[in-house]
């Protein structure tokens, strides 16, 4: 009997062995993946921060240009990781005009940017400057995770050049503690991690990150390993591992008060948030709501999200609740059928 799984575990191993060597003669011949290909042009740019504009070859269906601000964690790519995997690419094709923020690479000259600099400068500059080709006195602010907080944040202070506010997948209420991530935050000694680094290293927090799940890159190992003759599939894998990887060191002071202010006070639901030297208070948000929160978010659990919809001061406000993860939301097979298409149809809607 011994014999016989000794045999059968060198039989598993070769067969192991032999799936590596296919997977890594396929691994040659494959060029390097790209992501983020959907064409856009500069139009902006001060500092390290760029504004993009993505290029339309007819007139936008959508009057209302709309202006992406993403996460500083990570890469604004996971909106358009892939051809056939672009919310960008859905966006425009159901008529939308669109423009992107690029935060860039922090660096440690960067250490003493606050939320203001991000909100009240960069994200700011950005919308006056669209607002000015555009011709539009407002515009669509639509924010993403911790662009989504900022959005959020910057419609509060500047009601008056927003025409329509979509946030997705956007923590707003930091009490939660059922999930990691917030856990993991309330607990961070953020002061001592920020004083010693000046810029919050990229590998930390994606470190933080993976820990949240941890078997969670082993399967994704384990089964891409079993699909290495299997080309699509591993040129997927490829892109998410290569975006995974492009992760930005953090504005030490920015990052201090968003864990503090945020997840360790609560302060934005709360209505004692100060950014530059204004309270920020929801209930000054009166522009048209679109908030869409994912079933299975590990990161920003649907309870972080829904209560903004009781907070703000609109009348057209929905929130919708979409099946599916984190990244899910943007990659998901579901995703490229319904989550844009869905969002553009809301925007027509209110587009007059």
């Amino acid at each position: 009997m011994y014999n016989s799984i000794s045999f059968n575990v060198l039989e598993e191993f070769a067969g192991i062995s032999s799936n590596l060597v296919k997977g890594l003669e396929k691994l040659k011949q494959i060029e390097p993946v790209m992501v983020g290909e959907t064409p856009k042009h500069s139009v902006w740019k001060r500092d390290k921060v760029k504004l993009f504009r993505y290029t339309r070859n007819t007139p936008p269906g959508i009057s209302t240009p709309i202006l992406i601000v993403y996460a500083l964690v990570n890469r604004n790519d996971m909106m358009d990781l892939q051809e056939d995997r672009s919310f960008i690419r859905n966006l425009q094709a159901d008529g939308a005009d669109i423009y992107i923020l690029d935060w860039g690479y922090a660096s440690p000259e960067d250490k003493y940017f606050t939320m203001d600099e991000y909100i009240n400068g960069y994200i700011n500059d950005a919308v006056d400057e669209i607002r000015k080709q555009s011709g539009q006195q407002k515009i669509t602010v639509m924010g993403v995770c911790q662009g989504g907080t900022f959005s959020v944040i910057y419609a509060a202070l500047h009601p008056e050049k927003i025409k329509n506010l979509i946030t997705l997948v956007t923590p707003v209420d930091f009490s939660p503690s059922g999930n990691m991530l917030s856990r993991w935050a309330k607990d961070l000694d953020v002061d001592a991690l920020v004083d010693s680094h000046g810029i919050v290293p990229g590998e930390f927090l994606n470190a933080g990150f993976e820990k949240l799940k941890p078997m969670l890159k082993t399967s994704k190992y384990i089964s891409i390993l079993n699909s290495l003759d299997q080309e699509e599939q591993l040129l997927n894998f490829l892109r998410m591992e290569k975006w995974i990887a492009d992760s930005p060191h953090q504005a030490g002071d920015c990052f201090r008060q968003f864990v503090k202010d945020l997840y360790q006070q609560n302060k934005l639901i709360k209505g004692t948030l100060v950014v530059g030297d204004k309270c920020v208070n929801l209930a000054d948000i009166t522009m048209p709501l679109l908030n869409i929160y994912a079933e299975q978010d590990h990161l920003v659990p649907p309870q972080a999200s829904i209560p903004l919809n009781e907070l703000v001061g609109s009348t057209d406000k929905s929130v919708i609740n979409f099946s599916g993860g984190h990244i899910g939301v943007f990659v998901g097979s579901k995703s490229q059928k319904e989550l844009a298409p869905g969002i553009a149809a809301w925007l027509k809607e209110r587009d007059n």
